[in-house]
């Protein structure tokens, strides 16, 4: 039994110019036939081919290659997170302010000094500065007071011719400290022959002072005193006197 003869192939080359613009889909189907039939035109098959992928590369729409393009630079203006960016140097405080912020401290340094001088004025480590201080501001220091500072020169107490039980006390002290001192508070004490103490008084300023001193001035340094008063005996048998400074 012979084979069924095949019908008759349309010629290649008349395929090919029939096509004016081959498509994908027809250079696929010529392929297969251009690999069984080894003739004379399948080179002209190929040229198809590779001129048909050319024409392809060209009308490729340049649009979305442009629409990359114009994309790239907003990219690339976008501002990296802060934590990505170099931190920004701040600008130098002008000299004016730190001056001015200088000036208001020692403004109010002073004002603290003035306001609490009582308690200044009593150390000596301060007193010195705080007092130049008070005589350019023209502010008042309370006196020195340095109860120890008093030296006494001189002291006696006797009794008053014909006032039985009445004692003349006369004092002579001096004012040793390196500020003026207040007058100072004066205790006496009177003891007997057995050194008990039978007899004890504090004496303010305005007690041992003249009524016409004035018990509010003060002693200069090295500055000296006298004073003079009267007391009462506590008892007949006061033999031995003190003084001391408060």
């Amino acid at each position: 039994m012979s084979e069924p003869t095949p019908p008759p192939r349309r010629p290649l080359a008349t395929f090919l110019r029939a096509s004016t613009e081959p498509t994908p889909e027809a250079v696929d189907a010529v392929a297969p036939d251009s690999e069984v039939d080894n003739n004379e035109d399948s080179p002209v098959v190929a040229e198809a081919y590779v001129e048909d992928i050319e024409q392809t590369e060209a009308d490729i729409d340049p649009a979305p290659v442009a629409a990359a393009e114009a994309i790239a630079p907003n990219v690339a203006a976008t501002p990296a997170p802060s934590f990505m960016r170099a931190p920004e140097r701040a600008a130098p405080t002008p000299r004016w302010q730190w001056a001015l912020v200088g000036g208001l401290v020692v403004l109010l340094s002073l004002q603290i000094a003035v306001a609490d001088r009582a308690r200044l004025a009593a150390d000596a480590g301060s007193r010195p500065w705080i007092a130049g201080l008070c005589s350019v501001l023209r502010c008042s220091l309370p006196a020195w007071q340095e109860p120890t500072a008093f030296s006494m020169i001189s002291r006696d107490v006797r009794p008053v011719p014909g006032q039985p039980g009445a004692l003349q006390v006369q004092a002579s002290f001096r004012n040793d400290a390196r500020w003026a001192q207040a007058w100072p508070s004066l205790r006496l004490s009177l003891s007997d022959a057995d050194g008990r103490v039978i007899g004890t008084r504090v004496f303010a300023p305005h007690d041992y002072l003249d009524p016409t001193a004035d018990a509010a001035s003060v002693l200069e340094p090295g500055q000296s005193a006298q004073i003079a008063f009267r007391v009462r005996e506590p008892a007949a048998s006061t033999v031995a006197f003190t003084f001391e400074f408060l």
